[in-house]
């Protein structure tokens, strides 16, 4: 495979990796659903004060959830890699990441990890934008494999 065979320059660090074009969309989509809930819940003219504000609340509570799903980002700097997944965020030294994994099928990045674990990297995600996740993929990779082991070739 030529493709994996080459080699993506290393970027200028801190280098932030996230699913941009879905997380357009979720944080569109909440919006854009927020917006109209709460428009229905002021033109309503037969609801009580207490019934506009539970819409509100309802599409402030649906329009959370999409700001939620949209939070995944990967973080590279000079130490090591900070993952931010849905309710988690970690803090990794480059030290502890052995491998970065993308394999077709795969719903997101995962990194192999010192302490025999994998952890998984929802924000590079192949599922909208495959050719960025594969390039993200590829860049992160690099990084690891240039001040993940030890080695410095460069």
């Amino acid at each position: 495979m030529a493709e994996s065979a080459a080699q993506p320059a290393l970027p200028a660090l801190p280098v932030t990796f996230r699913p941009t074009r879905t997380r357009v969309v979720l944080l569109g989509v909440g919006l854009a659903m927020f917006a109209t809930i709460t428009a229905i819940a002021l033109l309503l003219e037969n609801l009580s004060g207490g019934e506009r504000i539970s819409f509100v609340v309802t599409a402030a509570l649906m329009a959370s959830v999409l700001v939620l799903l949209s939070r995944p980002k990967v973080v590279a700097d000079e130490t090591g890699v900070t993952v931010v997944n849905l309710t988690t965020t970690r803090r990794l030294v480059w030290a502890q990441v052995l491998r970065v994994n993308l394999r077709p099928g795969d719903p997101w990045v995962f990194l192999d990890l010192s302490d025999g674990t994998s952890l998984p990297v929802l924000g590079i995600q192949p599922g909208v934008a495959k050719q960025q996740a594969i390039g993200d993929a590829r860049t992160l990779r690099a990084l690891v494999e240039a001040r993940g082991t030890g080695r410095h070739d460069h």
